[in-house]
């Protein structure tokens, strides 16, 4: 993936509202986590950027993929591509097995391993229906932990190219945040992971970050590089 000088604008007020001032991001076959501390730098534009939510008019350079610009591709095959672990998780009234699989793409097997994998084994055995149990709107019959590592069975499923974690444990406790990471870091170890980040562990391990002030570039380096993170560490 290339991010190369993409300016966005909100075209309503026409003020820029991200910019990338550093070419060509080489995001290829590695996995960047963006670590963003400030609210309104930047991150969820550039997410919106990716996933194609605001018109293209507003979008002044290109975002690659296995160097084909994202700008030429359909929404569906290019969301098809794509998976996001929200903030706060998306889900909806029907059974568990509807909302990791709603198109019914996967055997009943494959959505098990799914919910095996973020340790939702012994929720879905010791309820009697199963991978049929009932998941109230929202989410709200499961706990905050549950409903976030539903997002992730749904997420190792799909098997996109490109997965994006959006501040997912910022609602959790430290044991599902590290349990959370090392699922993610296992089943998407072979993807470009780009993760918006509250916590400098979260981070720590990924192969660069690239952070945010004001909707521009500040630092776009490996995390031993970066002040931040050799002052946490020597605290």
């Amino acid at each position: 993936m290339n991010i190369d000088c993409v300016h966005l604008q909100c075209t309503a007020y026409s003020e820029r509202i991200w910019s990338s001032r550093i070419h060509d991001y080489p995001l290829c076959e590695i996995r960047l986590s963006i670590s963003i501390f400030l609210v309104g730098a930047g991150k969820s534009s550039l997410l919106q950027a990716l996933f194609r939510l605001v018109d293209q008019s507003a979008i002044d350079g290109t975002i690659l993929v296995d160097d084909i610009d994202i700008g030429r591709l359909s929404l569906d095959h290019l969301r098809s591509h794509l998976s996001v672990i929200p903030q706060v998780p998306i889900l909806f009234c029907g059974t568990l097995r509807y909302n990791i699989d709603p198109f019914e793409q996967f055997s009943d097997e494959e959505c098990f391993a799914a919910l095996e994998a973020v340790q939702l084994k012994q929720l879905v055995r010791n309820h009697p229906d199963g991978l049929h149990l009932l998941v109230t709107e929202s989410g709200t019959n499961l706990s905050a932990g549950e409903r976030q590592l539903v997002c992730v069975a749904r997420a190792i499923l799909k098997r996109s190219h490109i997965l994006l974690v959006d501040e997912a444990t910022a609602n959790v406790d430290h044991t599902t945040d590290r349990m959370l990471q090392e699922v993610i870091a296992d089943k998407f170890r072979d993807r470009t992971i780009l993760t918006i980040a509250h916590r400098l562990n979260t981070v720590a391990n990924s192969n660069r970050i690239l952070m945010l002030q004001k909707g521009e570039v500040a630092y776009f380096d490996v995390p031993n590089n970066i002040d931040l993170f050799q002052s946490d560490a020597q605290n």
